[in-house]
């Protein structure tokens, strides 16, 4: 993984579009040494303590009063997408945590959900065996073929906010779906982390997110290029 640490600063660019939707990120670049024994009993620890910490902090009722949650929503609004129906992934693992589950995917995919219910920042992670670097977040012009993890295959219309490969895969509709085509899965061995910036959001929480992430799977076996990138 040498390489791809040493290639860090160059794996992600934002188009002068999506930078003027104030759209920022943070990201760095994960992969499997070795599992520790019962890495599942560690994340389920780990899992337990932030949805503890989530329940006393945040109730329904006061959760849209949150700076971090409107920062999101506001940025839904502004890109067409009414918040109260589609909500910021962040906000939605929260509410669900709130009304009393937490989902159990992938060791992975948990990590980045307990990040992201304690930061409230989307969270996206990404298999480097099915993505190919460099990525780039811009506006989509009108055609991409987006295929949403649980969902029907889309054909986007011109000025979504989205994350794309090299070979022009649709990996991500930012800050809130991800693609069947990128996810990772049980056998994902390297990963891109990225956390999801927008307007009013502070950069050291997004930064903070993406730590998080990392320092749960360094955990249970994983190792990382120990640092974090952010992309203005």
């Amino acid at each position: 993984m040498v390489e791809l640490c040493r290639d860090l600063d160059s794996m992600l660019r934002i188009s002068s579009d999506a930078k003027g939707l104030g759209i920022f990120v943070a990201y760095t670049v994960a992969w499997l040494e070795n599992w520790i024994e019962d890495p599942r009993k560690v994340l389920d620890e780990i899992a337990s303590k932030s949805v503890e910490m989530v329940r006393s902090r945040y109730s329904l009722e006061k959760l849209r009063e949150d700076p971090v949650v409107r920062a999101y929503r506001d940025f839904f609004w502004r890109i067409g997408i009414d918040p109260t129906k589609t909500r910021p992934s962040s906000e939605a693992l929260v509410r669900r945590v709130l009304r009393g589950s937490f989902p159990r995917i992938s060791i992975v995919v948990d990590a980045g959900n307990i990040a992201s219910i304690e930061t409230m920042v989307p969270i996206g992670i990404y298999d480097l065996d099915k993505a190919s670097p460099p990525f780039e977040i811009r506006l989509s012009r009108g055609g991409e073929v987006f295929k949403p993890i649980g969902g029907k295959e889309e054909v986007l219309e011109a000025g979504t906010p989205i994350l794309v490969d090299s070979r022009g895969i649709v990996m991500h509709i930012y800050p809130h779906r991800d693609s069947i085509e990128t996810c990772v899965d049980e056998n994902t061995k390297k990963i891109f982390v990225l956390g999801a910036g927008v307007p009013k959001v502070p950069r050291e929480l997004v930064e903070k997110a993406v730590a998080r992430v990392v320092e749960i799977l360094t955990m249970v076996g994983w190792r990382w290029c120990e640092r974090i990138v952010v992309v203005e």
